[in-house]
């Protein structure tokens, strides 16, 4: 009878242990990497996400909020409204696009941002991707630099066919300008406005465009090239996406580059021509 008894408790123990698992095991443990399911992030945070110096050197946006971060691979804007960064900044250079295959970490909440990053789990069940803005095959040189792009500071609400179609191709041709011209200045972000749809329990807005600025100065010879792309999936060419830093700067409010001489600036912010940009010596 106690043999019986015993073989009943233990049935009651494992059948209570499945349930639990199968509820709030993405909690317990993380979920393994699956291209379609994104990973989320655990409740200690193990990145080192204290604000340092700035280190890169590249021509930083101006800040509308007030709010800005410096990692070690990048640096951004915080828009504590929109649980997002408004822009994400970075220098990507040619001897940097390696290909290690380093184990995709969980996402993690950005300590360094004073107001507190959104959330991981704003995402899950959302039917969004989370979205790198500094794309972590952008920052393969080292583990470090890498695991900094999962923190949710880094990451916008995507459209799985947006995030793994036209967006990935875009990125794919930032690597491929970064080794042609060894290296370029990249400034990325949603475009973040009023009435927009929000997902989790902190209202992280989804933006309805994304938008990606090049500069490329190698020899002095200053270039610029800026996207705005709908958020949407998209098999139309690049190209046409290609606006004028001007036009974003009046949707978002951002001076992009402010350390430019005015002049110069103001020639550079006008340009919309992809040709001049892909074509040249």
């Amino acid at each position: 009878m106690k043999r019986n008894k015993v073989y009943l408790i233990l049935v009651l123990l494992i059948g209570a242990a499945v349930t639990i698992y199968e509820k709030y095991g993405d909690d317990l443990k993380g979920t393994s990497y699956n291209p379609n399911v994104e990973v989320h992030g655990t409740k200690k945070q193990t990145t080192d996400s204290k604000p340092k110096s700035l280190t890169n050197k590249y021509y930083l946006p101006s800040s509308t909020t007030g709010q800005i971060v410096h990692h070690e691979g990048y640096s951004l804007s915080y828009d504590e409204d929109f649980e997002q960064a408004e822009w994400v900044a970075y220098e990507l250079k040619k001897n940097q696009i390696v290909y290690t295959d380093f184990k995709r970490p969980y996402f993690e909440q950005d300590n360094a941002v004073k107001t507190e990053s959104a959330h991981w789990r704003n995402y899950k069940k959302s039917g969004y991707d989370r979205g790198h803005l500094c794309p972590a095959a952008d920052r393969k040189y080292s583990k470090a630099a890498f695991t900094e792009t999962f923190l949710t500071s880094n990451i916008s609400p995507q459209e799985h066919q947006f995030n793994a179609g036209v967006w990935n191709r875009l990125e794919q041709k930032v690597r491929y300008w970064a080794k042609k011209y060894d290296g370029v200045y990249v400034v990325t972000g949603g475009i973040l406005e009023n009435n927009l749809k929000t997902i989790g329990s902190e209202d992280v807005a989804v933006p309805k465009y994304f938008y990606k600025i090049l500069l490329d100065n190698a020899g002095g010879n200053t270039k610029i090239i800026a996207f705005l792309v709908p958020h949407e999936a998209s098999n139309k060419p690049l190209y046409e996406f290609v606006v004028s830093v001007d036009e974003l700067e009046k949707r978002t409010g951002i001076d992009f580059f402010p350390a430019l001489d005015d002049a110069k600036e103001n020639k550079l912010e006008a340009m919309t021509t992809y040709k001049q940009w892909s074509f040249r010596n």
